[in-house]
């Protein structure tokens, strides 16, 4: 199972506390899975058209920005292994 950490106000919105978990081995199986499971999430990481990641949203792991990856790239093996979590970050602007 891999972990996930979603910001307070995405658990929010699916209605959750704390860790979530999924079953997935690649970002693309991650946020389906999400969706599926929590419907409200449509939408809120990726376009519901494109599928395209949202501007202001990031995905870590392993201290590493994993939000450029193909959607089909494998996560890394501590996250497969469930020793890190899979983090949904809001990505912040302005000045």
């Amino acid at each position: 199972m891999t972990r996930v950490v979603l910001p307070y106000h995405l658990r929010h919105l699916a209605k959750v506390d704390g860790e979530l978990t999924v079953e997935a081995s690649t970002l693309e199986q991650v946020l389906d899975a999400l969706e599926t499971q929590h419907p409200a999430l449509r939408g809120t990481l990726r376009d519901a058209t494109t599928g395209k990641r949202r501007p202001f949203v990031r995905f870590y792991a392993c201290q590493e920005d994993l939000s450029h990856q193909p959607p089909d790239a494998p996560l890394p093996d501590a996250v497969l292994r469930g020793d890190e979590p899979f983090l949904v970050v809001g990505a912040m602007a302005g000045g």
